[in-house]
């Protein structure tokens, strides 16, 4: 059963109505929605319309000269799962249980919404989000590996991960509502709307979800004692529990002023809590100086987070083909709060029990002002823009220790801080592109940024300030090699700004292991990315091969070393560089007309150069094969069954590295009627997914092992009001997380000098 085109405005950059473009590759904001067609326009009484009419039966995505867009919207789980299942589809990503993303086996990510930047998904907020931000909101996923000249820098720099949220511009109204309910007391339900008549459209969702994943560690550890040349054992071992709850709000409503002008006005507001319960076990080996100890904490944890923004643009036609422009404001903000309360219980009489407790306040806000404009020139097309932005995170953490026998509270001055980063982006760029014969087409772009650092260290009494200018170029190429075949050609280079959190120089308490800080010295890190692809179809199955290498200049990595008896600190520095390649590949096709194949791979060499903890420069490198599989079998009208392997494979981190891991999730929908439909799905069914990092360097060796609720069961309902199926897909042909309308060269959509898939 297809399933209802929705809106979601999650975030400060919400979904805004745009009217068609006629080249491809104008900003994300816009191209986020190229495949799907406007709301119908209302027009003056005396006049007839003008607007096509719409059309939306079976149109996909389809690979632009700058980014590949993966369809996520017809996936069967959708309707229960959550953004974070919605990526793990996507070949070459990888999100783990706590919400770390990863692209090619690279952790500097950018996750736009829409095109745009937002504060719930940045900084240790990002994880969060995405497992509370529903799947069914996402229409499709682009993946940007080498960013254009259009794209800022911030929130990572390096690769782009673009979340396309639904829309439906069908006139009339429409809505969806699913309940799901699931093991552990989980649940979730949603529901979605959108009304368009005459000049107006409005669109709007609700949801609810109660769910998380309770986790379970294991720390083995073997630090280097000076005094005796020894390595002197310890342990840790963990049990974490909580399931939070969340809920979110947004609304858009749009209006067209002509056939030329559109005004769009959305907010969105989300919230979830942060109760958690844990319980940790130390055993600390001696050292010459320090006797052995052997104690038990325990962690309660509560608070509330809250996501908001608001947005609004202008949209307007111009009076030659293809020409737009388009004025963009989003505001967003995440503001965290959490209190803990620590206990500390030592076994025997080594000494005495502790008792703690840490209120801690963090936010994000990003005010985030774009403006593009795009017209034909001399047989191509000319975009030009600018960006002002200001992203200010602050962080305020007070520690107190707690007398066990008065009850009185003192403030650790060692673990408070407060701190706060603002930040100031200007940018103007320019791009064209054309087609230069009936095979070749190209796209070049720069784009100069001014970036304004002022860093306030408020607990230290410490100021700073930076500022400096970056100039990133970009070329992307096409050659039609056959009528069914296209290469792609790509360049692009980055930056990587540290973030607020990599640049704290004051030191925080994680537990009784473990502190971190920043490192206020940290020099943005340059990368320069290339990229060669070929595209075509084989055996009636779309094919995807890409060559890529990436190389790190200045490389921020993760930085570990002893401060105290087994107190590691984890800080970040500028690594000697970095460097890594690979093959990636896609299949995606019918193999028989009810069973249809989704599989990818990448075949990946890293190579890090660090310092250990005696400043000598140590290289690792690690070969990995990564990939995933999915097979939809459509058993009969009303029955589809997905089965996907997931596989992740070595990654470097610094001074250690990631080991593999793998999951198998399976779901399954039942067509009960056109309007009804049942969905099952479960995630981990073997209960094989975990997280495993390795260190081993002169002065430390430690394994860490987490492992979670992998196997999460979900069944639910969803019902849709109103009008013909609208997702784009054909009921009897199951989804695909590849490329959609196979390749395209110059003269086809998304290429360069081709027509816009909107045209």
């Amino acid at each position: 059963m297809q399933k209802l085109l929705m809106t979601c405005c999650l975030t400060g950059g919400a979904l805004l109505l745009a009217p068609p473009d006629t080249l491809a590759q104008t900003d994300t904001a816009s191209k986020a929605t190229s495949d799907k067609k406007p709301v119908t326009k209302a027009q003056p009484v005396a006049e007839p319309p003008t607007t096509p009419s719409v059309t939306v039966a079976g149109e996909r995505p389809t690979n632009r000269i700058d980014r590949q867009v993966y369809d996520v919207k017809s996936d069967v789980s959708s309707t229960n799962g959550t953004a974070a299942d919605a990526l793990n589809n996507v070949p070459s990503v990888a999100v783990d249980p706590d919400g770390s993303v990863t692209l090619r086996g690279s952790s500097n990510v950018q996750i736009l919404v829409d095109g745009k930047p937002s504060a719930m998904l940045q900084g240790e907020n990002r994880g969060a989000a995405l497992q509370a931000m529903a799947a069914d909101d996402i229409e499709s996923v682009e993946v940007i590996n080498n960013p254009g000249a259009q794209f800022g820098n911030e929130a990572g720099g390096g690769p782009i991960l673009n979340l396309v949220m639904r829309r439906n511009r069908k006139p009339g109204g429409f809505a969806t509502v699913n309940g799901n309910a699931g093991t552990a007391g989980r649940y979730n339900s949603a529901v979605n709307g959108t009304y368009n008549e005459g000049p107006w459209g409005f669109q709007g969702s609700a949801n609810v979800r109660h769910d998380g994943r309770n986790s379970t560690a294991e720390v083995t550890r073997e630090r280097l004692d000076p005094a005796t040349g020894a390595f002197v054992p310890s342990s840790q071992s963990s049990v974490s529990r909580g399931l939070n709850d969340m809920a979110g709000v947004n609304g858009t409503v749009s209006y067209n002023l002509g056939t030329t002008d559109t005004l769009t006005g959305s907010a969105n507001y989300s919230s979830r809590g942060n109760d958690q319960r844990s319980t940790d076990h130390y055993l600390n080996g001696a050292t010459a100086l320090i006797p052995a100890s052997d104690y038990v904490r325990t962690t309660a944890r509560s608070g509330d987070s809250k996501n908001f923004g608001w947005g609004g643009r202008y949209d307007h036609k111009g009076e030659l083909p293809g020409e737009t422009l388009k004025i963009d404001l989003r505001v967003s903000a995440s503001e965290n709060d959490s209190d803990s309360a620590y206990a500390n219980d030592y076994l025997g009489d080594t000494q005495p029990d502790t008792r703690a407790n840490q209120h801690s306040n963090n936010s994000v806000h990003i005010v985030d002002f774009t403006g593009d404009y795009e017209r034909p020139l001399a047989g191509g097309s000319l975009k030009a823009g600018y960006k002002a932005a200001t992203n200010t995170s602050s962080f305020d953490t007070l520690y107190t220790d707690i007398d066990t026998v008065t009850g009185a509270a003192r403030v650790n001055m060692g673990r408070t801080n407060s701190y706060e980063l603002e930040e100031t982006t200007l940018a103007l760029y320019g791009s064209y592109q054309m087609r230069l014969n009936d095979r070749w087409g190209a796209l070049a772009g720069l784009r100069a940024e001014y970036t304004d650092m002022d860093i306030h260290q408020i607990t230290g009494n410490v100021e700073a300030k930076n500022n400096y200018i970056n100039y990133i170029p970009s070329f992307f190429a096409t050659y039609k090699a056959t009528e069914t075949a296209n290469m792609r050609f790509a360049y692009a280079r980055r930056i990587r700004r540290p973030n607020a959190n990599d640049l704290n120089p004051y030191v925080t308490y994680r537990d009784e292991f473990n502190v971190s800080s920043g490192n206020p010295n940290l020099k943005p890190t340059k990368t320069d990315s290339f990229e060669v692809g070929y595209e075509t179809k084989m055996y009636g199955l779309e094919t995807n091969l890409r060559g890529y290498y990436r190389r790190d200049t200045d490389a921020i990595v993760d930085y570990r070393t002893f401060i105290g008896n087994n107190v590691l600190l984890t800080t970040k520095q500028n690594g000697e560089g970095s460097h890594s390649s690979g093959l990636e590949f896609t299949v995606s096709g019918k193999l028989t007309p009810s069973l249809t194949l989704n599989t990818s791979g990448n075949l990946a060499r890293s190579e890090q150069t660090t310092q250990d903890s005696t400043g000598a420069l140590v290289t690792r490198t690690a070969n990995s094969l990564s990939g995933r599989a999915r097979l939809n079998y459509q058993y009969n009208a009303a029955n589809q069954i997905q089965m996907a392997l997931q596989m992740m494979g070595k990654t470097l981190s610094g001074q250690g590295y990631r080991s593999p891991n793998h999951t198998f999730n399976m779901s399954w929908r039942h067509t009960v009627t056109p309007q009804l439909s049942l969905v099952a799905n479960v995630t981990d069914l073997f209960n094989t997914n975990k997280m495993e990092t390795v260190v081993n360097s002169s002065t430390l060796r430690e394994t860490s092992t987490r492992r979670f609720d992998g196997r999460v069961l979900y069944v639910g309902l969803s019902y849709r009001f109103g009008g013909a199926s609208s997702s784009g897909e054909s009921k009897d042909e199951p989804p695909r997380f590849g490329p959609g309308r196979g390749p395209g060269g110059p003269g086809g959509p998304g290429a360069p000098g081709g027509p816009s898939p909107d045209a």
